[in-house]
């Protein structure tokens, strides 16, 4: 899968989806995928081209966040009438199923308040990618894109640097300066085009309500892990390395992998997890492992700052520097201070028997 933050190297022509997509949930998923109808598989294809400046999925890097992008009122190059006399002519062309997304989100960048996300751009990435995705454009929300007129959101960004023949969006889908667009709007700003547009409706839960990230939010935040993993059509995961901690968990028998997650990712409610962890290292051979997980203060020791920390059932080892991947099964308990680190230890045990019975019971 391409990755850019600059519309200088973007793959065209494209069929795109456009939206902040933070979660990947099973709303956003119906919105992406009309982009696969409109495209094939490019790998035989990608090598064979002369490759531009952009990033790849596996790099050894992480992803910055895009810069500032280029003036966008430069005129469109090409008018209605001859952006449908080139899609006519290259009809039989592919086209790259494409997802465009904003970073900072744009909430973010309104409130000037920081955003917890449920899937930061590493994560973002690998469930596009896991989806089929060919590219994904990270478009800089900044006060220059922010100050686009509806018709000049689309010209520019749609028309001329994507060069999309298709676009979907979903239904509550606002753009524009002052998100006075909307996505009828869009739908009638490209039609002259010839650029075709699908609108999403909602996409319900089996409650009827609309499947939303804030609904996700929420269900974590009360330690509903059956209603994220309804809303999100899969677990809930925190993806990080493997640090150096205070070894705490070492002196009472139980040594924890201390996990380092973006500061951006969204925690759900401290307490006790019972989880699975992958690592793509060779520690763990890519096999799921029975774990459980502390997320918290750990207010006995009167730690001052949020961590997070697994010990793996009947494994030994070492981590450090491992990259895991740890996926939410069922919430056991709340955070909880403790008289004594014997009781701790004991409280420990307890939570290691229930989290082998609640994993055992998924096989």
């Amino acid at each position: 899968m391409w990755i850019t933050s600059s519309l200088n190297t973007v793959l065209t022509p494209t069929a795109v989806a456009l939206g902040n997509f933070d979660g990947i949930h099973r709303g956003h998923r119906q919105v992406i995928q009309p982009i696969f109808k409109q495209s094939q598989s490019f790998s035989s294809s990608l090598l064979s081209q002369q490759q531009p400046e952009i990033l790849l999925t596996q790099v050894d890097s992480p992803l910055q966040p895009p810069t500032p992008a280029q003036n966008y009122r430069s005129g469109v190059s090409l008018t209605p009438e001859e952006n449908r006399l080139n899609f006519d002519a290259g009809e039989s062309h592919q086209r790259y199923a494409t997802v465009v997304t904003f970073h900072p989100h744009p909430q973010e960048f309104f409130t000037g308040q920081s955003k917890k996300l449920l899937t930061p751009i590493d994560e973002k990435i690998e469930c596009l990618q896991m989806m089929g995705v060919e590219q994904m454009v990270l478009l800089a929300f900044d006060q220059q894109l922010a100050s686009l007129s509806p018709p000049e959101f689309v010209e520019e960004i749609v028309i001329k640097h994507l060069q999309a023949s298709h676009v979907t969006i979903g239904f509550d889908f606002r753009f524009g300066k002052g998100r006075t667009g909307t996505a009828k709007d869009l739908q009638a700003i490209a039609a002259p085009y010839g650029v075709e547009v699908t609108i999403v409706d909602r996409y319900p839960c089996e409650q009827g309500e609309r499947i939303s990230s804030s609904m996700i939010r929420q269900a974590l935040e009360q330690g509903n892990l059956q209603r994220a993993h309804q809303l999100l059509g899969r677990d809930y995961t925190l993806v990080g390395q493997v640090v150096p901690g205070q070894q705490l968990g070492r002196t009472i028998g139980f040594p924890t992998a201390n996990l380092q997650v973006p500061p951006e990712k969204f925690l759900p409610s401290y307490g006790v997890y019972a989880v699975q962890v992958f690592s793509s290292g060779e520690a763990l051979n890519l096999t799921a492992y029975p774990a459980v997980m502390n997320i918290g203060c750990r207010p006995t020791v009167e730690g001052q700052q949020p961590t997070v920390e697994v010990y793996l059932l009947d494994w030994s080892g070492d981590l450090y520097g491992q990259t895991l991947t740890i996926c939410l099964k069922e919430f056991l308990r709340p955070e909880q201070k403790f008289a004594s680190l014997d009781e701790l230890k004991a409280q420990i045990v307890a939570d290691c028997v229930q989290a082998k019975k609640v994993l055992n019971s998924e096989q």
